[in-house]
């Protein structure tokens, strides 16, 4: 390994999110390079070159997978993995932290609004994190990027984690939380019959969990963004076996999720309250989910995709081949996961947009 390298990976290894917004800026063949020089042992041809560089860096280090033996270390190390990677967050004009008082208990949630004064559509959001970890701020860039490419006001809410609630526990304080949302619908000034809910990863597992439950209800959603979701606990689909390893989101990490937010509360894994798949998907809101190239829960993805469309539900997929597991969380050190941030905001606009045909 030449010194510039050495140089490197000692910089890399110190987790300094403006050295890897430097990285971000070195050619793809330099990138790919590095991650050779580093010892990457995974053959992921197509796979964003710094995402390898940074998951040798992390596998260097000895850090495999996000969630493990300790909940509160996994949350503690996943914070702290995110504020190290952060910097001065994309400006909105209105950002405020507010107390939901729910039903279920009360909460903390944050409030975006690109455009005070002017009324727009509204999305509720529930972060991601393996029902285990994150929080209002692990996910604050993700919000504010989606308020501003959507051009909505987005709600973000502070649910409680596994394993010290239950997925009813969790999921019902989440439903209260958009029904919320929407007996406040005036005082946030919101478009009629626009409101959305939204999520990343276990996040999209709750909005989709929520839509299903409330589809009956007043305050039943109009649309749904599903990034790279988790739909399906009880099945193992290719994607599974081909990325398991090496990158954001493991085998590990699957199999303690499903010990703490399935076996521990003795919920049945084709139960549809954790894997809505299993649900009743008539007359869902129109749906746009969106997956990563390389990602193990990318197949289960496609499946739910397939199976609203089965069910007459209106569907729009996408999928960056290029990225993995997480990559929205990568945005302040990778120009192209903000990039295609951006972009699948913009295009969930779009979607929202369009007139419904069922």
């Amino acid at each position: 390994m030449s010194a510039y390298q050495q140089k490197l990976q000692k910089i890399i290894d110190n987790s300094q999110g403006t050295v890897v917004r430097t990285l971000d800026h070195l050619p793809c063949v330099a990138q790919e390079s590095l991650a050779r020089a580093l010892g990457y042992p995974y053959q992921y041809p197509q796979l964003d070159p710094l995402i390898k560089c940074m998951m040798a860096a992390q596998i260097k280090q000895g850090r495999i997978g996000f969630i493990g033996e300790n909940p509160a270390q996994s949350r503690q190390a996943f914070d702290t993995q995110m504020k190290a990677i952060r910097k001065q967050p994309t400006y909105v004009k209105r950002v405020e932290d507010l107390r939901l008082s729910l039903q279920s208990g009360t909460i903390s949630a944050r409030y975006y609004h690109p455009a005070p004064h002017k009324k727009l559509p509204l999305i509720v959001f529930y972060h991601g994190g393996g029902f285990v970890v994150g929080n209002l701020d692990t996910h604050d860039e993700v919000c504010r990027l989606l308020a501003h490419a959507a051009q909505a006001q987005v709600v973000s809410v502070d649910y409680p984690l596994t394993p010290e609630v239950s997925p009813t526990q969790l999921i019902q304080c989440c439903e209260d939380a958009l029904a919320w949302v929407y007996q406040h619908r005036r005082q946030f000034n919101i478009l009629k019959n626009r409101i959305a809910v939204a999520g990343d990863s276990a996040g999209a597992n709750i909005a989709t969990v929520v839509s299903q439950r409330s589809k009956n209800t007043a305050y039943a959603p109009h649309a749904q963004l599903l990034i790279y979701p988790v739909v399906d606990f009880k099945s193992r689909h290719p994607s599974f076996f081909a990325y398991k390893d090496g990158l954001v989101l493991t085998e590990q990490d699957i199999d303690f999720v499903t010990e703490y937010y399935a076996l521990q509360h003795n919920m049945a894994l084709d139960d549809a309250l954790i894997s809505p798949t299993y649900g009743n998907l008539r007359k869902l809101p129109p749906t746009f989910i969106v997956t990563a190239g390389h990602d193990v829960l990318h197949d289960e993805a496609e499946i739910y995709a397939h199976k609203l469309r089965q069910q007459g539900v209106k569907v729009q997929y996408k999928e960056y081949t290029d990225q993995t597991h997480g990559f929205i969380n990568l945005t302040p050190v990778s120009r192209r996961a903000k990039k295609l941030t951006l972009e699948l905001g913009k295009n969930f606009r779009k979607f929202w947009d369009r007139p419904r045909f069922f």
